[in-house]
């Protein structure tokens, strides 16, 4: 799935990447849903070991439009997953409190410790954003922050965290039929938002900012994939896919005992 993974200072026209392609797997959805299925338990396995060895951290980034699909992946790829050792965090308008610290401050609060892994639903990408598009800060502040976004993460890797970011690429069309299912389908409404017509209306200063930060964000030490997104299927496919690899190469081990367990068992009754 390298294929699917930003170059350092590559130029990206999201215009130009096709939302709706599956090309990296030669089957059909009823073909990848074993596939799919076999990463979603070693991903939950690889967590386990994780958890157990109490070495590593790792962060996983997911960005999206709304109705990207953010949340149907966590739900989907994450399933197996042993909840303890495992959190998600999800940022929304900052509080007065946070408002008072740099945009970094509540940010760093959540990052991984050893042997957790943390998923940012959203994140500090939000701040060269929806700042961005709505000019909530001047083009002077924001503009500082993909060196400072790019250092931040870059002192986390150095600290022992593994970073892997994704941008779920839906297109317009594809947007414009989940909002319709949103108010169409009475078990969807709850999620409908007459905001995101309003943000839909920013639809290519989105793709601006979103392209700016795929250009300038993405690093050796914390890259990012662009991830077709209009099929769930192939999605979900791709974000297991990429993470099993993530994982399977810190090559974790179960920590083993300091003395024979064995002399135990005879206490056992």
């Amino acid at each position: 799935m390298d294929h699917y993974r930003v170059k350092p200072d590559q130029k990206i026209e999201l215009d130009a990447w096709d939302a709706s392609e599956t090309s990296q797997f030669k089957g059909s959805k009823d073909d990848a849903l074993p596939r799919f299925e076999k990463l979603a338990a070693e991903l939950g396995e690889l967590q386990e070991v994780m958890f157990a060895e109490g070495k590593h951290k790792v962060l996983i980034v997911f960005q999206a439009m709304d109705t990207g699909g953010k949340d149907g992946t966590v739900r989907a790829v994450f399933g197996r997953v042993n909840p303890q050792g495992v959190r998600v965090a999800n940022f929304k308008a900052p509080t007065a409190t946070e408002l008072a610290h740099d945009y970094l401050w509540r940010v760093h609060q959540q990052v991984p410790g050893r042997g957790e892994l943390v998923i940012f639903n959203r994140s500090h990408y939000e701040d060269v954003l929806v700042v961005r598009v709505h000019g909530l800060v001047p083009e002077e502040v924001w503009k500082k922050r993909y060196e400072q976004i790019n250092a931040f993460e870059k002192m986390l890797v150095e600290e022992g965290t593994t970073i892997v970011k994704f941008y779920l690429h839906i297109d317009k069309d594809e947007q414009r039929e989940r909002l319709l299912e949103r108010i169409d389908v009475p078990e969807k409404r709850w999620k409908f938002n007459p905001g995101d017509l309003e943000e839909r209306k920013l639809w290519k200063d989105y793709m601006k900012a979103f392209e700016a930060v795929l250009e300038r964000t993405s690093t050796p030490w914390a890259p990012w994939y662009i991830v077709p997104a209009n099929r769930n299927w192939y999605r979900n496919l791709v974000v297991a896919d990429v993470l099993v690899e993530t994982l399977r190469a810190l090559k974790m081990k179960y920590p083993q005992p300091q003395e024979d367990l064995t002399q135990y068992r005879g206490q056992l009754g």
